[in-house]
């Protein structure tokens, strides 16, 4: 299998996304400065999160690990961001007026909705895959899977051709990105049962296919 890097910026639910890691059968080594990366011998890196993107943005900019995924990403080497890990690739976001890393055109917005929705926009939904073949669904439906949700905004990518999935609450958003052997979900796959570990065992194998 693969080495996986995950970056600890002090923002994620890093015991959950390293277990999901190690359950699916890959090597996982938690990073919080670019030389950690850089020795870790990684096949992929991942950026979870949860909480404000302002101090997502902050915290990987004061480590220097900004730079590294913005490399690792140009390099085109298997990277998966996971929730602010996915608003982070972007150039801006209404959070906190922040600019994020600006590895892709777009912004990330806020939900606005009728009365009758709830923000943030919390448990399961389906998420519709709408890149035919894409390596990180394999094994899962393209018509919908159900995966959990914790958000209050979302990303609206300038590209369309950058969007691999979507999914509907109120109102169709995007559910997860693609370029490359970049990914990215706003759903967390580590809370999302047998097809969570599903999408971590492809990207976890598709890293271990790229070396």
């Amino acid at each position: 299998m693969s080495i996986i890097a995950v970056i600890d910026n002090g923002l994620c639910n890093l015991g959950s996304v390293t277990k999901a890691f190690e359950v699916v059968g890959a090597t996982v080594k938690v990073v919080r400065t670019p030389a950690e990366v850089a020795a870790s011998g990684a096949d992929g890196l991942v950026l979870p999160g949860v909480g404000a993107l302002t101090d997502c943005v902050a915290s990987l900019n004061a480590s220097g690990l900004a730079t590294t995924v913005r490399e690792w990403i140009a390099a085109d080497r298997p990277f998966l961001g996971v929730c602010l890990g996915m608003q982070a690739l972007f150039e801006y976001s209404e959070e906190g007026n922040t600019a994020g890393l600006g590895i892709f055109p777009g912004k990330v917005v806020r939900f606005r909705l009728p009365p009758d929705y709830k923000i943030p926009h919390m448990g399961w939904n389906t998420v519709r895959f709408v890149q035919p073949g894409s390596p990180l669904q394999a094994g899962l439906s393209e018509d919908g899977e159900s995966f959990y949700f914790v958000h209050s905004f979302h990303c609206v990518p300038a590209d369309p051709t950058l969007v691999l999935a979507e999914c509907d609450y109120g109102a169709g958003f995007t559910a997860a990105i693609a370029r490359g052997r970049c990914f990215a979900t706003q759903f967390h796959p580590e809370k999302s049962q047998a097809k969570g570990l599903q999408l971590y065992r492809n990207f976890a194998l598709l890293a271990a296919a790229a070396r």
